[in-house]
């Protein structure tokens, strides 16, 4: 019974969480690149963040709530780990995979929280299913959960690294690209 209960407060401590959940942030590795199902260069469209509602109204139609928690997850704008952004990718070139011109995606960044909003700019971006393993873990630990839409692709990032998401332009998607052309 003890057991269960430590597990119990364990899941709710990770659950009530911002969306920061690593220790600390580690540099990214481009050859988790490999990890990668599609990559392409495009430009994203639609881009929101979805809110774990029923998480929230669960926690709030708790009357033990503690009044910190019950602001926490009463403010519509506070992350938490459940949260996740979706968007449209509308592709101008494909490197790895294939895809249609304009696809649904999403990023559960638990790593560090998702942006409220994403460039216009054309980006690298690097997209995994689901079911597909994850880049390793770059720091000493992160909390991962499970893709909360796992039709769509996912922008791969390695726990407690940056996402593969850069301006198409840059030194990293460039270095993405030369990977790409070696290790096919």
């Amino acid at each position: 019974m003890k057991k269960i209960l430590m597990i119990a407060v364990a899941a709710f401590v990770i659950s009530t969480m911002s969306a920061q959940a690593c220790r600390m942030a580690t540099a990214l590795n481009i050859e988790d690149v490999s990890f990668a199902d599609v990559v392409v260069i495009g430009t994203v469209e639609n881009y929101e963040i979805v809110r774990d509602v029923a998480f929230r109204e669960g926690m709030l139609s708790n009357p033990d709530l503690s009044d910190n928690l019950r602001e926490l997850y009463s403010d519509p704008n506070q992350s938490l780990l459940g949260d996740y952004a979706r968007f449209e990718v509308l592709v101008s070139e494909t490197i790895v995979g294939g895809v249609p011109q304009r696809f649904m995606a999403t990023w559960d960044n638990s790593t560090f929280g998702e942006p409220a909003s994403l460039s216009t700019e054309q980006l690298l971006m690097a997209f995994r299913y689901a079911q597909t393993p994850m880049p390793p873990l770059q720091g000493p630990s992160a909390t991962v959960l499970p893709n909360p839409e796992p039709q769509l692709l996912t922008i791969l990032q390695a726990p407690c690294a940056p996402p593969f998401l850069f301006s198409s332009s840059s030194e990293a998607a460039q270095n993405v690209r030369e990977i790409l052309e070696v290790n096919p």
